[in-house]
């Protein structure tokens, strides 16, 4: 039995630990998939799925309910794999281990899943509790939503028969999300030219690790550190004082993650590894002052190493480096509409390099399709500069906040009526499917909520325990007052 299980409300914290038990990463969702059809089958609901792999449940209406406007629950299979460098796990094959923190729940060295899998153990388990009262009732579960929202990109329309959307992907309790940015990722490719080392060059690997990271969207306006743009600063300031050689760079897992670890192997002249170590730690002693509050455990390794003896020519390192270092990242542009809310932001998530290319991946978010435009031009345009190539694809609206909406002002009078206090009407800049779902089912009511999570798509991630039985309260009394069909 789960430690989980000493919690409630029960049956969320079980479903949420039977998720935990199976591995599902972004295209890896099939087992959990399986698990679930096979369990709403057992329960002899209403189960299918659609071309793309989205599931979908129906329960009929509670007894004298079923009058009321029909409800869809939505969340999405799929986890972001986030681990500790020094943590041994495959997230294709190996369970989540959560455990109690306190007055948090979160994950041994990994990412805890609780976006969106506390969510999804929310829907289930209102179609587990007989005692919830409800209308018409489909649990809507996507495909894919970190790595590129396949699921709600493929949703069809007709599929759905529910007048009202409530997206249980949010992580505040006490906010009411009814809008959200849109994205796009963006590729920037160079193509590598090398040649031998110098004689008498000593190879080394600088890694840096210890960063925070975190979502790209709901944590990009904390300022926390990039490990990929970290890196490429090191190299900027410091490559002609010591007339460094580029071997190799590679930094972030994810475009939706902001890097937590990168590293580079670069070669310098025997007689100037000494040097290294000094400009090293004096580099780690600016970064521990400029981000001393929130990164308290960045730390910068330099160790020898055994590499490829041929490193970037002087104007190919010469154009990478001023590139990566020219690269904007972070908040562009806060919004002048949702006030505290950032409009648009970009993310330098991964680095990858081989002997013959390196590429770079970005994720760009944005409240306005204008703002998305703007940085993917502004990409085009340095890659111009540099002599790389670009690509932006994966473009999904955000959506279009609705003052009227009616399970919005639904939603806020029941919070105030249980918990005496009014909740945060909000705009997300992180990405929720509604806005794709908007082109499917225009005229369908949406609102999303969800308990408090910190350090999502980190390993880092925990979730309020007393905020996801408030959520729970929240939800169960939405789906009780939801009104009859005009």
């Amino acid at each position: 039995m789960s430690e989980l299980s000493t919690l409630s409300p029960q049956p969320l914290w079980d479903i949420f630990a039977q998720i935990c038990s199976i591995p599902h990463p972004s295209y890896h969702e099939e087992a959990l998939a399986s698990h679930i059809i096979a369990w709403a089958k057992s329960k002899r609901f209403h189960v299918e799925r659609d071309e793309v792999g989205n599931i979908l449940i129906r329960k009929p209406a509670s007894k004298g309910m079923e009058n009321r406007k029909a409800v869809v629950l939505q969340a999405h299979l799929d986890m972001v794999p986030q681990k500790n460098n020094d943590t041994q796990h495959d997230f294709t094959k190996d369970p989540i281990r959560p455990y109690i923190d306190g007055d948090w729940v979160t994950a041994d060295g990994t990412t805890l899943g609780a976006d969106n899998g506390i969510g999804m153990a929310s829907a289930l388990a209102v179609l587990a509790d007989e005692s919830v009262k409800h209308g018409p009732l489909e649990v809507l579960l996507t495909m894919t939503e970190e790595a590129g929202m396949d699921g709600a990109f493929g949703l069809k329309s007709g599929w759905l028969q529910a007048d009202v959307l409530i997206n249980t992907d949010s992580e505040e309790e006490g906010e009411i999300y009814m809008g959200c940015a849109g994205g796009i990722d963006f590729f920037t490719t160079l193509h590598l030219s090398r040649e031998a080392l110098p004689a008498n060059y000593k190879t080394l690997q600088l890694t840096i690790k210890g960063l925070k990271g975190g979502h790209s969207g709901g944590d990009i306006h904390l300022g926390l550190g990039n490990a990929n743009k970290l890196l490429a600063r090191f190299l900027a300031t410091y490559s002609d004082e010591l007339e460094l050689k580029l071997i190799h760079l590679q930094g972030g897992t994810l475009r939706n993650a902001i890097p937590r670890e990168g590293s580079t192997v670069i070669a310098v002249p025997a007689d100037k590894v000494e040097k290294l170590h000094q400009l090293k730690d004096n580099y780690l002693e600016t970064l521990k002052n400029e981000y001393s509050v929130v990164e308290n455990n960045l730390t910068l390794l330099l160790d020898e190493t055994k590499a490829s003896s041929h490193a970037l020519t002087t104007d190919c390192q010469t154009r990478f480096i001023s590139m990566l270092n020219s690269m904007p990242n972070g908040v562009i542009r806060m919004s002048d509409v949702a006030k505290g809310v950032v409009e648009t932001s970009l993310n330098v998530g991964v680095i990858t390099m081989d002997e013959e290319k390196a590429e770079v991946i970005c994720l760009i978010r944005s409240l306005i399709e204008s703002g998305k435009v703007y940085v993917v031009e502004m990409l085009h345009s340095l890659a111009k500069l540099s002599g790389a190539e670009t690509v932006a694809s994966g473009s999904y609206p955000g959506w279009q906040p609705d003052a009227n909406s009616p399970i919005m002002h639904l939603v806020r009078e029941t919070y105030h009526q249980l918990f005496d206090k009014t909740p945060n009407i909000m705009v997300i800049h992180a990405g929720l499917e509604c806005g794709l779902f908007k082109k499917p089912y225009p005229d369908m009511d949406m609102v999303s909520i969800g308990p408090t999570i910190r350090g999502a798509h980190s390993p880092d991630e925990k979730v309020h325990i007393k905020s996801v039985g408030q959520y729970w309260q929240l939800l169960t009394a939405i789906l009780k007052a939801i009104p009859a069909k005009e």
